[in-house]
């Protein structure tokens, strides 16, 4: 049985510049979706909103890592410090999301009707998926952690999305401005979670050695280095 020790050369090649790409994709939309979040939250005095704009700056900080890493000839030997990168990235969405959403609880403040945060939801809830998708699966193949946890970060930009979506809806149609922090807070809980795996280096395995092999490697769990 002939052994590869992941994709050949031209793959690689192959691999490497779908990643950078999809990663400049991510920055592009990140830099307008914090923006516009960013602003309709202080507009509307929306903690949940405020802090998805501020989850896609560090989103934009997520990718820069990955562009970073693979701006150099060794990509794999810059991977741990921008596993690093994320993961404290991860951290500081949540501290500062907590700490807003507490207050807003604790003070009763009110965040007003967003028409903008609801489009803006609603749009990253259909975008997010696809680009999270394409570059788990190319960061998969090439065997890249840092590839695998920066495509999390944008499925979490998923997540948030519905969550926000669901917050905005609840505030503006029943009024229930509870529903704005909480949303927040469930923002952050995840937020940690994935800050954890990304420290920890769990984001994916190495690809298998052997051609045509689809299964997963001892301690593999996630499914994320399955053959798609």
């Amino acid at each position: 049985m002939v052994l590869q020790l992941g994709p050949n050369p031209s793959r690689r090649a192959v691999l490497t510049g779908r990643i950078r790409l999809l990663v400049g994709i991510t920055i592009a939309y990140n830099v307008i979706e914090a923006a516009v979040a960013i602003t309709a939250g202080t507009v509307a005095n929306s903690t949940a909103l405020i802090g998805f704009g501020l989850d896609s700056v560090i989103e934009v900080s997520s990718a820069a890592a990955v562009a970073w890493q693979f701006s150099g000839r060794d990509p794999e030997a810059r991977e741990k410090a921008a596993l690093r990168v994320i993961a404290l990235s991860f951290f500081a969405l949540a501290a500062y999301v907590t700490f807003e959403s507490v207050r807003t609880l604790l003070t009763g403040a009110e965040a007003g009707h967003s028409t903008v945060g609801l489009i803006l939801a609603a749009v990253s809830l259909a975008v997010m998926p696809g680009l999270s998708y394409a570059q788990r699966r190319a960061g998969r193949e090439l065997g890249s952690r840092t590839a695998v946890a920066d495509s999390k970060q944008t499925l979490l930009c998923t997540y948030l999305s519905a969550v926000l979506l669901v917050g905005l809806a609840l505030n503006s149609v029943l009024g229930w401005s509870w529903a704005d922090p909480v949303a927040a807070l469930i923002i952050a809980a995840v937020a940690v979670k994935e800050g954890r795996e990304a420290w920890r280096g769990d984001a994916c395995c190495a690809p298998p050695i052997a051609r045509g092999n689809t299964e997963e490697p001892a301690g593999c769990t996630d499914g994320c280095c399955a053959a798609d």
